[in-house]
């Protein structure tokens, strides 16, 4: 995981953020105007792409299938800041509920997607894991799986 700050004209700012989307798994890039306002400032976290894996579908579930059998925002929420330990469920459950948040799954609770991303990146990272796919994506899986023998 790394941050990334580009300085470019302002007409290469939309190319620059699809090079950046192609080249690593980035999170959302947040766009500044620079300091004598002739150029814009790019900040994005990143993570290096790694070779793709040939995915089944069952490994990778979309969003509405990985939370199916989630509990609401509101008791999931309760729970977190119920618990005494941050092990991993502690991290697994917030990243899942963060990026529910963030894909508008949650009426009247949200998050914005850099968070969710780098929540996704810290639980990759607590799991020591390295494929080749969107973080969130990762999270998905991981929920789906611990939701399914949970």
């Amino acid at each position: 995981m790394f941050d990334i700050r580009i300085i470019c004209d302002p007409a290469d700012t939309d190319h620059v953020v699809a090079a950046l989307d192609g080249a690593f798994n980035a999170g959302t890039v947040t766009v500044y105007p620079s300091r004598d306002g002739e150029k814009n400032r790019l900040y994005v976290r990143a993570d290096h792409k790694h070779a793709p894996r040939t995915n089944t579908p069952d490994e990778w579930p979309g969003r509405t299938e990985a939370y199916a059998c989630a509990p609401d925002a509101g008791s999931e929420l309760a729970w977190l800041l119920a618990a005494k330990e941050r092990g991993r469920e502690w991290w697994l459950r917030r990243a899942a509920l963060t990026d529910r948040m963030a894909s508008g799954m949650t009426p009247g609770h949200f998050a914005s997607t850099s968070n969710a991303f780098d929540l996704a990146c810290h639980l990759m990272a607590l799991d020591g894991a390295v494929v080749g796919c969107n973080p969130r994506a990762y999270v998905r899986q991981q929920y789906a799986q611990w939701a399914n023998n949970h």
